[in-house]
């Protein structure tokens, strides 16, 4: 049995949909095979097979070949058989070519519902496969809507969500806007894959340094490490393979044109580039960076770090709210206990203390119990300067929401 215009709407499904030509195939036979056995008994067992090249199908009832028959619905005699297929002999199962009776409108639609279904379930996975594959991958889409503070961000042929979680503090995005993100999570799910983005995770400022600096996509500058508080600040330690090229000014580029073009896509976010070394003196030296360095000690034992700087650096080094140290230690892996001179030496009071108190921040935690910092730095101060070594801080507004900003897209 074939269906004339049965070719044209495959062709068109397939060219529609984008769907695998043997999960379509498969699709339709499954159908067709459901709607036939509403015009067989129900014990009557039926296949239907599917030619590819003409798309024509035929339905079977498969009978065993008996030399009593029983069961007239699932068996057939000898003589029959034989006819068929001159070799038959009792025990075989039989293909017996069946037309359907009452092919009409009721089978119709039970095929044209398990069709619909199947085209649904293999669209699915087509699209779980290709954004699957496209996991630790930057992409762009058009924001939908935001419901309950997550964003619906479309991305082609589906529909990402980027969770409060995962959102940058400073950003402020509304329907219509083009936004860039990393894709951190596919997932299947009932209602199809769920695709999961961020834009406060380290590997997305990785993703936009890549697609700025050239010498970090052809491998001639690693990115070592990220230490990112989304939002507030970012430090990353870059290295180059190549002793002609200077990895920071690469970084950094052209009176700064392309580390600016990564801070105004996250909208205003300061970012530190320091040199990377495999010495941790010499790279706790550069991850405090801009701040006076007197000593470095180095416990392996316990992976811990001792700074001394001189007292009027403490609260540079340490940064606002602990921040410069804790995004220091977290990029090399090690906790830093930083002191100043005065501090260590006992002097700068009567009683042989130091002044400094332990500053707290917003939530009233001191900089000790903050991973990085140490209880004997005061953050005194939020001047001064706080970027390290070819950071770039330009003036954007800092405090300040990122709303109505342009999003450079990637072609």
């Amino acid at each position: 049995m074939a269906d004339a215009n049965l070719q044209v709407i495959f062709q068109q499904l397939e060219a529609e949909k984008s769907i695998d030509r043997d999960k379509l195939l498969e699709a339709i036979r499954t159908a067709l095979e459901s709607a036939a056995r509403k015009s067989f008994h129900p014990k009557a067992e039926i296949v239907v097979e599917v030619d590819p090249a003409s798309l024509t199908f035929k339905v079977f009832e498969i009978r065993e070949v008996a030399e009593q028959v029983t069961d007239d619905t699932r068996q057939i005699p000898v003589e029959e058989a034989q006819a068929m297929n001159a070799e038959a002999v009792a025990g075989d199962r039989l293909k017996v070519p069946a037309e359907p009776k009452d092919f009409g409108r009721i089978a119709a639609q039970t095929a044209k519902q398990v069709i619909i279904q199947k085209l649904k379930d293999a669209e699915r996975e087509n699209v779980y496969d290709e954004f699957k594959q496209r996991e630790g991958e930057m992409v762009t889409g058009v924001v939908k809507r935001v419901s309950h503070g997550n964003i619906i961000v479309s991305i082609g042929r589906a529909d990402a969500v980027l969770p409060i979680r995962e959102q940058s503090p400073r950003e402020n995005f509304k329907p219509g806007d083009r936004i860039r993100a990393f894709l951190v999570e596919v997932d299947k799910s009932p209602r199809g894959p769920q695709v999961v983005l961020s834009r406060a995770c380290p590997e997305l400022v990785r993703a936009l340094f890549e697609l700025e600096v050239p010498e970090i996509y052809d491998g001639t500058v690693d990115i070592k490490g990220i230490a990112r508080e989304a939002g507030n600040r970012t430090k990353i330690a870059v290295h180059s393979n190549d002793s002609n090229v200077d990895p920071v000014g690469a970084c950094v580029g052209m009176k700064g044109s392309r580390v600016r073009a990564v801070v105004e896509e996250l909208c205003g976010e300061k970012i530190d580039i320091v040199r990377w070394s495999d010495d941790p003196v010499e790279m706790c030296t550069n991850a405090l960076n801009p701040a006076d360095i007197l000593d470095i000690s180095v416990d392996d034992a316990n992976g811990v770090i001792l700074v001394v700087v001189p007292h009027d650096q403490l609260s540079l080094a340490i940064g606002k709210r602990g921040q410069n140290a804790r995004l220091a230690s977290k990029l090399m892996g090690w906790n830093i206990d930083i002191k100043s001179d005065v501090e260590l030496t006992g002097e700068g009071s009567p009683d042989g203390k130091s002044q400094d108190k332990p500053a707290e921040d917003e939530s009233g935690i001191s900089g000790a119990e903050h991973p990085g910092t140490d209880a004997h730095g005061t953050v005194e101060s939020e001047n001064g300067p706080e970027t390290s070594e070819g950071a770039a801080e330009p003036d954007t507004g800092a405090e300040e929401d990122c709303t109505d900003t342009e999003t450079r897209g990637e072609g």
